[in-house]
């Protein structure tokens, strides 16, 4: 069955409306995700914020895509990939909503701690979308187009952000933050997207012994009468496996978790960005400026991330991927170190942050992918929420991070402009991104041109001998 999609020339309207959705899905992930860092750039200084309350609103949600994507990524393989987008979409939804009804700084529970409590379950949310949609998408799509699709899909991400900045900028002053959070109930749009638009993926259902549910998926991403696809003769066995079977491939583990931990850096950065233009620029800029200024840099993620989708392929995924990492460390340590240097009136320091953006964020459209189609069929999901799990311990790790270095050991003062350590600070987030060099040529491996049957028969991959069985009796 899996050999006519292998065989597949061109992509169907169908796989496109895949693509579509999952773009989509990623756009607005990352806009609820980053909508905090306009809010509390905002409050900062209407709530006279310290560097650990703010510190703590902007690392919750990262504090929260931590076990979230680890539980989504073990549903994904247990009850299927679509069923999991619509329930982390809701959730998303729900618990962004929550925080219009959020208290002053003075009221019986904190404002700020408010924010946080809820925006740990938008991290949860976050989560679902980004550890299920890349499997569910290359479930569909051959292997020598998987590359470039899988890439194609996350360039949205940092467009999000930028859609946040726009919101910001422009609704800030009109509706307040607390609007934008009304304006966060976006995602329920997927709801109706995947419920109408996308089956289930048809390799899945096969893993599962659902053979006549597999060919109507094939059929639709195929746009052939599902009589054409004949059903095997020899059915294997249901292939099940447990999340404590992830840690028999130690080198995937290690190889998906280094990779992952790259997007500290560039999270990080999204996050404190607002703040720090704010802190840096003062008293020159308002937060609804920096918001501006944030559109420039979101955009500059966005065309980083169609230009590493050109070199993925050609490349490889490790070798993209360790161009664009190193290049994005060095952009943004210097950027922490030329922050009071300006080029014809212009801020090095906005410039630099565009620059390592650009690079900072192109880094995920290779490490996104690779995290998930490193995996065998069976355990796809779980280990890709294994690895963005630990991934996502970056996005608090990194914030965390500079509101300890440029709290300067004094976190319970109001943020002021301590720019002295923010060389120290930036150089704490460029150390992320080599990481996953690490992980992609000590620990990895290239699939680049492997179908994902050919990575399921890699011999340093110990398969179950009832597997193997089963895939010998199918065959």
């Amino acid at each position: 069955m899996i050999e006519l999609l292998e065989q597949q020339k061109k992509l169907t309207t169908n796989q496109w409306k895949l693509i579509c959705t999952a773009n989509i899905a990623d756009l607005l992930d990352f806009f609820d995700f980053f909508l905090i860092g306009y809010v509390t750039a905002a409050l900062t200084k209407q709530w006279s914020l310290t560097y650990w309350e703010g510190g703590s609103i902007l690392l919750a949600s990262g504090l929260g895509a931590v076990p979230g994507a680890f539980y989504w990524g073990w549903l994904g393989d247990r009850i299927g990939r679509r069923t999991v987008f619509i329930l982390s979409s809701v959730t998303i939804s729900l618990a962004t909503g929550v925080l219009v009804f959020t208290p002053g700084p003075d009221g019986f529970i904190p404002g700020w701690a408010f924010l946080v409590f809820f925006r740990f379950f938008v991290g949860v949310g976050n989560a679902g979308i980004f550890t299920i949609d890349l499997p569910l998408v290359q479930e569909f799509i051959p292997a020598y187009k998987r590359g470039w699709v899988s890439a194609l899909i996350t360039t949205l991400l940092p467009a999000g952000s930028l859609l946040a900045g726009l919101a910001a900028w422009q609704l800030l002053p009109i509706v307040g933050w607390r609007g934008l959070f009304v304006v966060g109930l976006a995602p329920l749009v997927l709801v109706f997207m995947i419920r109408y638009w996308v089956p289930e993926s048809p390799r899945w259902l096969m893993l599962m012994g659902r053979q006549e549910e597999a060919r109507q998926s094939l059929a639709w991403a195929l746009m052939i009468d599902p009589n054409e696809i004949d059903l095997p003769a020899t059915v294997p066995g249901v292939e099940t496996a447990r999340w404590s079977e992830l840690f028999r491939y130690p080198r995937l583990v290690a190889s998906g978790c280094l990779t992952g931990l790259t997007q500290t850096g560039g999270a990080s950065l999204g996050l404190w960005g607002p703040t720090l233009l704010v802190l840096t620029l003062m008293p020159k800029i308002t937060p609804e400026h920096a918001a501006f200024l944030m559109i420039f840099v979101n955009l500059a993620g966005v065309l980083g991330r169609f230009s590493v989708t050109a070199l993925i392929e050609p490349m490889g995924r490790r070798g993209a991927g360790t161009l664009y990492c190193v290049l994005a460390a060095v952009l943004t340590a210097l950027d922490g170190y030329l922050y009071d240097v300006y080029v014809f009136g212009v801020s090095l320091f906005f410039i630099l942050m565009v620059a390592s953006t650009f690079f900072g964020s192109a880094v995920y459209t290779v490490v996104g992918p690779y995290m998930a189609e490193i995996w065998p069929a069976r355990l796809r999901a779980s280990g890709m929420g294994l690895s963005y799990g630990v991934g996502n311990c970056g996005k608090f790790l990194g914030p965390l991070g500079l509101s300890l270095i440029m709290g300067a050991g004094d976190v319970i003062r109001p943020a002021s402009p301590n720019l002295v350590m923010l060389g120290p600070a930036l150089s704490y987030f460029a150390a992320w991104y080599l990481l996953g060099v690490i992980g992609f040529y000590v620990f990895g491996f290239e699939p680049k041109g492997r179908t994902f049957e050919e990575i399921d028969d890699r011999h340093d991959m110990p398969v179950p001998e009832t597997v193997r069985e089963g895939r010998a009796a199918a065959r």
